[in-house]
C-alpha cells in the first residue's frame, strides 16, 4: 500500500507540471469491536492537492456504505470545503455501526472540484479500501498469548539460562549426603 502511494505521488509530481490542481485522495477504514457485540467502522478520507494552483468548491461524497448494512453513528458521508490550496490537505472522517455480518468491498470516494480556468466540474477518486470482514467470528483472545509468543521467540535462550542457573544452584547447595555426615559428626 505504501509503495502504491509513493508511486502515485511521483506520478502526480511528474504530471502536475501545468498550472492546475492535482487531487490525490486516500481512503482508510478500520474496524473496532465493541463489548456489546457490535462493531464500528471508522472511515477517514485525506485529500491532497499536489498541483500548483488552488482547487475551489471541493466536495467529497462516499456513498459506498449501504444503509441495510451500516448506520451512521457520527459525521456524514459527504462534506464540502470552499478551497484547497496548492500543497494543502483536507481530512474528513465519519463512523458507522455494522448491522449485518459479511464481507464488504467499499468503492472509492468521489471528489469534485472547480478550476477557475475551466467551466466543467472536475472529478477525482480516492483509493479503494481493503475488504472488511464485518462482524466476523474471531477466536477469543487468550490470556497467556504473550507468554506463548515470548517462548516461541526466545525459548531456546530461556532453556539455556535455566540449565545454567540449575547447575549453579546444584554446585552451591550442599547435597543431602553431606548434610547427613555432618549430623553424625555432631552426635559423636
Amino acid at each position: 500500500m505504501m509503495r502504491a502511494l509513493l508511486l502515485l505521488f511521483f506520478v502526480s509530481v511528474a504530471t502536475a507540471t501545468g498550472d492546475a490542481p492535482f487531487i490525490i485522495a486516500h481512503k482508510k477504514a478500520s474496524l473496532t469491536r465493541l463489548k456489546s457485540g457490535s462493531e464500528r467502522v471508522s472511515v477517514s478520507i485525506d485529500i491532497y492537492n499536489q498541483g500548483f494552483s488552488t482547487a475551489y468548491d471541493v466536495n467529497v461524497v462516499d456513498d459506498s456504505w449501504p444503509q441495510d448494512m451500516f448506520d451512521i453513528v457520527s459525521g456524514n458521508t459527504s462534506r464540502s470545503w470552499e478551497r484547497l490550496d496548492a500543497g494543502g490537505l483536507l481530512s474528513h472522517s465519519f463512523e458507522l455501526e455494522a448491522k449485518k455480518q459479511g464481507m464488504f468491498y467499499g468503492a472509492p470516494a468521489v471528489i469534485t472540484f472547480r478550476i477557475p480556468t475551466k467551466a466543467a466540474l472536475q472529478e477525482a477518486y480516492s483509493t479503494a479500501i481493503l475488504p472488511l470482514d464485518v462482524l466476523a467470528e474471531r477466536p477469543p483472545e487468550k490470556k497467556f498469548e504473550w507468554a506463548k509468543r515470548l517462548l516461541a521467540k526466545y525459548g531456546s535462550q530461556i532453556s539455556v539460562i535455566l540449565i545454567v542457573v540449575l547447575f549453579i544452584y546444584l554446585l552451591v547447595t550442599p547435597s543431602s549426603a553431606a548434610k547427613a555426615s555432618k549430623k553424625k559428626r555432631q552426635v559423636l
